[in-house]
């Protein structure tokens, strides 16, 4: 089968429509996964043990299952019980829990990265607990986090098809249904491949200047 380029811009309406959604599940899932990813970090770290142990077996319990059951349960199981989520909520919602268990492991070395003289600094100045952590413990921990975060976030993007399982029209999904509706699968699948590749390297490059620019920071 000969490439196309007719077709390729035929179709190439309806990938960009896919590529946006597959865009906004990436940066939506990653808001989720950042703000729990932190309050999973705070909970096995701050509250009373039983609900720290609570916690850590619920972020063990999500990273030992595959995301792709994870979804399945939100969009498939869930109604069953009258809970009905609309298909791209429960992708951004899989995504973002699914994630932020990794990403708490990343807040947690961050926060303990703190140097201890710091928490005792903020009690000394009379700063309760919840200023301590808005005032000077998250404002150290967080910058030296950012690289291994946009990793994660990277690797969220690459994850999004897993979505066309749950009939989000993401980019994968509707590359699925053009070349199922077309019998022709070398165009819209090799510029599946050329999207994510594209973003993957910026993102990359992006990545690869914060991690120098932290390094630097961390050396002085």
């Amino acid at each position: 089968m000969e490439w196309d380029w007719n077709f390729v811009w035929q179709i190439m309406p309806t990938l960009l429509q896919g590529f946006k959604i597959t865009i906004v599940a990436t940066v939506l899932g990653a808001m989720v996964a950042i703000v729990i990813g932190l309050v999973f970090a705070v909970l096995r770290m701050t509250a009373p043990k039983p609900i720290a142990q609570v916690t850590g077996f619920i972020v063990e319990f999500i990273r030992g299952t595959p995301l792709l059951v994870q979804l399945y349960f939100l969009f498939f199981v869930l109604p069953d019980i009258g809970i009905r989520l609309p298909a791209l909520v429960a992708g951004v919602i899989g995504l973002g829990i699914h994630y932020g268990t990794y990403i708490a492991e990343v807040y947690r070395a961050g926060i303990e990265n703190v140097p201890r003289g710091q928490w005792e600094a903020a009690k000394a100045t009379n700063l309760t607990t919840r200023q301590a952590w808005i005032h000077v413990i998250l404002p150290q921990a967080i910058p030296p986090m950012i690289p291994a975060l946009a990793n994660y976030m990277i690797a969220m993007f690459k994850e999004t098809p897993l979505l066309s399982a749950i009939t989000v029209l993401e980019l994968m999904n509707q590359a699925k249904s053009i070349a199922n509706s077309n019998y022709r699968y070398i165009e819209p699948m090799t510029l599946v491949g050329v999207f994510f590749l594209v973003i993957s390297l910026i993102s990359v490059f992006f990545l690869r200047r914060l991690e120098a620019r932290y390094s630097r920071v961390d050396e002085r």
